[in-house]
């Protein structure tokens, strides 16, 4: 799906999102009766999202039974968190290879989700078990974190982590309790947004893709304002054998040549991409 497709879906949403009073539709479960950042976007001038071209720079071997929830970059290594009862793992990918090293697996009935490096740890979500794994560098499980909701995505601008739950909302939550601290409302062209996914933080902004679509958007995380997208439709045609594709997922970024990684569910294939503004 295009992210043309997700505007029609989003602005026909508009008005179940208005009458369950809450950016992101009731599955939204804040701390607090703050309403969130950004949900009074429609009152003032809307901030129209602009289209980003892309080129593929390289592709790469990805594990065609890795179901990619977190995909993160991290000093030259390849980090992923994969989903699915019983496939759920935290590991490190070789580019050259796709070779994966896998540290930690979760309990066969959890659903992994996005995982996201602080401070010299790492978090990884779990989809509706409501706890974080919090591991060390190396993959050894620290503890688990209890919190409320569903987890997609999380990241962090190293101060901070940032969590989504599949609504229009993305949540600022504390790295020790995960309580919400304070709830952002992502909008599209003024309407908000839904699906919010995988998240990556990238100089300022919060880059995420929205499941089930082909895109990926960056998002203002102090008003919720989505600046500009980038639709990758045409990735899909450089599988090859790979009938198990799922949806599109997995947003890495490298700060040394400001390229962008992305791949999907069970891909066979992971591509390092530059996007053009």
């Amino acid at each position: 799906m295009s992210i043309r497709s997700l505007k029609q879906i989003s602005a026909a949403a508009v008005l179940m999102v208005a009458l369950l009073a809450s950016c992101g539709g009731q599955s939204v479960k804040r701390d607090d009766d703050k309403q969130p950042k950004g949900a009074e976007q429609g009152s003032s001038q809307v901030v129209m999202a602009k289209l980003y071209d892309y080129r593929v720079v390289a592709s790469y071997p990805h594990s065609d039974e890795s179901y990619t929830q977190g995909l993160e970059y991290v000093d030259g290594v390849m980090w992923e968190g994969t989903g699915r009862e019983g496939r759920s793992h935290l590991q490190r990918i070789d580019l050259s290879s796709g070779k994966v090293t896998r540290l930690a697996s979760l309990p066969d009935d959890e659903f992994g989700e996005g995982i996201t490096h602080y401070k010299g740890n790492i978090y990884q979500l779990t989809w509706e078990s409501h706890k974080a794994y919090l591991y060390d560098g190396e993959g050894k499980l620290l503890k688990t974190i209890p919190y409320r909701g569903e987890g997609w995505g999380i990241t962090t601008d190293g101060e901070r982590l940032f969590l989504s739950d599949g609504t229009s909302t993305i949540r600022r939550i504390d790295p020790e309790t995960f309580v919400t601290e304070e709830s952002i409302c992502v909008t599209l062209d003024g309407k908000p947004l839904d699906l919010i996914n995988e998240l990556e933080w990238v100089d300022g902004s919060i880059w995420a893709n929205i499941y089930l679509t082909d895109a990926i958007v960056e998002i203002d995380p102090e008003t919720g304002v989505v600046l500009g997208y980038v639709d990758m439709p045409r990735l899909r045609d450089l599988l090859e054998d790979n009938p198990q594709a799922e949806a599109f997922n997995g947003v890495a970024y490298n700060p040394d040549n400001g390229h962008f990684y992305v791949t999907g569910k069970d891909w066979n294939r992971l591509f390092e991409i530059e996007i053009i503004k």
